[in-house]
C-alpha cells in the first residue's frame, strides 16, 4: 500500500490514530516508514464515553512530543450517537485546547452535529486552535465558520459519487486552505467505489475537486500538497519536497 502511494505521487501519508490504541499503531507505522508516514492521536466521538481527561490527554500529549502531527480524529457524531452527546462535547472541546496549547492542528469529524460544533469551533479559535474539517460533507455555513476561524477544509472519494450534488461547496474553500484525503479504508473514490479505499487513490479525488474548479488537476493536485505541508509542519521533516 505505501509502494502503491508512492507511485500514485504521494510524497506524505498522514495515517490517523482516532484512538489511542490507533496512535500507537500508527507511530509504529510512523517509525517504519520514515520520513513518509506520519501519525496523530486522539478520541474519536464514537469513543467519548469513558474519556478521562487526567488519564487521556497526557497520552495525546505524548504522542505529539513524539512527533504526531495532529490532534485527533476528535470531533461530535449526533448521527450514531455511540456516546453520550455531553461526553462528545467534553472530549471534543478538551482536544481542541490541547492542540492549541500544543501548537498542532486539530483533526476534526463532525456530523449532524453542526450547531455544538461551530459554537466549540468559535470558542477556541480564540485561543489560536487551528485544524482541519476532514471528510466534509456538510453545509456552507459551517465551512464558511471553519474558514473564518482560519481552518482548511477536506474532501474525500464521497465527492466523486452520483449522489453528490453540492457543486458550489467545491468551490466554496479557496485554494490556500483546500485539503484532500482518502479516509481509508472508507469511501473509496470512483471507479473503486466499495472496495477498500487507500491513499494511492486520493488523485481521483483530486481530479474531481479540479474538474468542479475549472483548473488543471496538476495546479490543484500542487495546492493541497503545499496546504497538508503548512498545515502538518510536513516541511523539513518528509522526505519529499514541497
Amino acid at each position: 500500500m505505501v509502494a502503491r502511494a508512492r507511485s500514485s505521487g504521494a510524497v506524505a501519508v498522514i495515517c490517523i490514530g482516532e484512538s489511542l490504541l490507533a496512535a500507537e499503531l500508527s507511530a509504529a507505522l510512523a517509525t517504519r516508514h520514515s520520513g513518509f508516514l506520519f501519525w496523530t492521536a486522539g478520541i474519536h466521538p464514537h469513543d467519548a464515553a469513558p474519556f478521562d481527561p487526567e488519564r487521556d490527554l497526557p497520552v495525546v500529549r505524548d504522542h505529539v512530543r513524539r512527533g504526531a502531527v495532529a490532534v485527533g480524529e476528535c470531533g461530535l457524531d449526533y448521527h450514531y450517537d455511540n456516546a453520550p452527546r455531553s461526553s462528545q462535547r467534553a472530549a471534543f472541546s478538551a482536544q481542541l485546547v490541547l492542540a492549541g496549547e500544543l501548537g498542532v492542528p486539530a483533526v476534526v469529524h463532525s456530523r449532524d452535529a453542526e450547531p455544538d460544533t461551530m459554537a466549540l469551533l468559535e470558542e477556541t479559535s480564540r485561543t489560536g486552535t487551528r485544524g482541519v474539517m476532514h471528510c466534509f460533507t456538510g453545509s456552507h455555513a459551517l465551512a464558511r465558520a471553519a474558514l473564518d476561524a482560519g481552518w482548511y477544509i477536506s474532501f474525500s472519494g464521497i465527492v466523486t459519487f452520483r449522489s453528490w450534488t453540492d457543486e458550489a461547496l467545491l468551490r466554496l474553500v479557496p485554494d490556500e486552505r483546500l485539503l484532500a484525503e482518502s479516509d481509508a479504508p472508507y469511501l473509496a473514490p470512483v471507479p473503486n467505489r466499495g472496495r477498500r479505499n487507500e491513499p494511492a487513490w486520493v488523485p481521483r479525488t483530486v481530479d474531481r475537486l479540479a474538474a468542479a474548479r475549472g483548473v488543471s488537476a496538476a495546479l490543484l493536485g500542487e495546492h493541497v500538497r503545499a496546504n497538508a505541508a503548512a498545515l502538518f509542519g510536513l516541511a523539513g521533516r518528509a522526505a519529499g519536497r514541497y
